[in-house]
């Protein structure tokens, strides 16, 4: 295990090893998401189930993150950072090897969920570690390193995902995991450092009011999406917001609560934030529909498929210099609002294609579609982070991870109940509900120019 410090950081070999083994775990998180959306048909067709019903494997993946993350987040906090992303690499290795030799969609989505477990677990402690990784001047680096990778990561997903299913059945987009996790795992033992822990008890009641209470509400909406069984999934969400309720309720007054219901009380934070979880909508919308439209109503293969998804994470990484520098002189309103209209124009433009399409039909528009995401997402977290007092960075990062996973399980939601309850050309539907998602959060994003910025909180 790697040494311990406070706050100067890492210098030399012991933080190249360290970032290489934070960056080797944030690369096989973004892209174990980005290839299996790639996959859905295949799967479908192979485990002889509905569509709809194969977007579990992304659901499950989303919904364990959702309800764990924050719990994490604090337990990573009670017995070290480092501590709490090695059970988080172990157990994603682990479910990883178990979801390639799943044979049914039940089993397959119950690996998922403790994947996502695992992946939840790193991305509870990983900003923090970085913190440790670099000294306080130089924090600025870290951050965009490891956003330069988050970027790169789903931009080659769809293209590993295709170059794979072009020779390989999909259980091999999950074996790949296993090698690279274990590599992840011995590199993070002996690099990452040691953190102070916080001497405090692990708030148990609280972890469970947010399990069940976050996990009710996601599983009774995804009844509705599925068109299930409507009393039931009316219990789940009403129960849910009793344990939700109860779970804010605890927090109120708390000075580090496991909820961050302080920030959501700052009003420049508050928009960011729901305009976080819309734009997520938009994009997953988009990214859980496409494969089924390429492959399904123009016959693409699962290759070529992700070969032309590639076009929208290209664009958001060449974006990324690019609004880097303009996030600092230009207001998070105007860039995030410009960015998301240009997103819709481009799902607007993808929904009146001709006829027949050539490729370069396709990626045009869903790289114009990229652009604008990658001009949202950046300006929008930094929004989020500064409008936090210092003192509550650690849960302004938790909340940037929510409102992006629940957008993303919404949106996937969204798509599921439109296969379900539209049969003519439900992925043009998809296609359309996300560019129209895409002006809705412009308009909201647009507000805080006319509004006057709030002053941060002391600490």
């Amino acid at each position: 295990m790697g040494e311990t410090l406070g706050d100067e950081g890492l210098y030399g070999k012991a933080r190249f090893w360290a970032m290489s083994a934070i960056l080797l775990t944030v690369m096989l998180s973004v892209l174990d998401y980005a290839i299996a959306n790639v996959a859905l048909p295949q799967i479908a067709i192979d485990m002889h189930t509905t569509n709809s019903a194969s977007i579990w494997v992304v659901n499950a993946y989303q919904l364990a993150c959702m309800v764990t993350i924050l719990p994490f987040s604090s337990l990573g906090a009670k017995i070290g950072f480092a501590r709490m992303y090695y059970i988080g690499l172990a157990l994603f290795t682990i479910a990883s090897l178990l979801c390639a030799v799943s044979t049914s969609i039940l089993e397959l989505a119950i690996f998922r969920a403790l994947q996502g477990m695992g992946s939840a677990s790193g991305m509870s402690v990983g900003v923090a570690l970085i913190r440790f990784i670099f000294p306080a001047k130089e924090m600025g680096k870290g951050m965009a390193i490891n956003g330069m990778v988050v970027a790169l990561g789903a931009a080659m997903g769809p293209s590993i995902a295709g170059g794979i299913l072009a020779f390989a059945s999909w259980p091999w987009l999950f074996l790949i995991n296993v090698p690279l996790g274990i590599l992840a795992f011995v590199v993070s033992w002996f690099s990452l450092p040691e953190t102070p822990r916080v001497d405090r008890p692990f708030d148990v009641m609280s972890a469970f009011l947010s399990v069940v209470g976050i996990g009710a509400l996601i599983i009774g909406g995804d009844g509705f999406a599925h068109d299930g069984n409507v009393i039931l999934a009316g219990s789940l969400i009403v129960a849910g917001m009793i344990f939700v309720g109860l779970l804010t309720q605890r927090q109120v007054g708390n000075p580090q609560p496991l909820l961050p219901v302080d920030l959501l009380m700052i009003r420049d934070f508050r928009v960011a934030f729901i305009v976080s979880i819309t734009g997520f909508i938009c994009a997953t919308s988009y990214i859980v529909s496409i494969p089924f439209f390429l492959q399904e109503h123009y016959h693409y293969t699962a290759a070529h498929t992700g070969l032309i998804m590639t076009s929208w994470s290209l664009a958001i990484l060449c974006m990324g210099p690019i609004v880097g520098r303009l996030a600092d002189r230009v207001s998070a309103g105007i860039l995030t609002s410009i960015g998301l209209f240009i997103t819709g124009i481009g799902f607007v433009f993808l929904c009146f294609l001709p006829h027949p399409p050539t490729d370069f039909d396709f990626i045009w528009r869903i790289g114009l579609a990229g652009i604008g995401f990658g001009f949202f997402q950046p300006p929008n977290n930094k929004e989020m982070m500064v409008s936090a007092p210092a003192s509550r960075s650690g849960g302004a990062a938790g909340m940037v991870a929510i409102g992006r996973l629940t957008g993303q399980t919404l949106g996937a939601m969204l798509v599921a109940m439109v296969f379900e309850l539209i049969t003519y050309e439900p992925n043009r539907v998809c296609l359309a509900i996300a560019a129209g998602t895409a002006f809705l959060s412009a308009l909201l994003s647009v507000s805080r120019v006319f509004l006057k910025r709030e002053k941060n909180y002391p600490g």
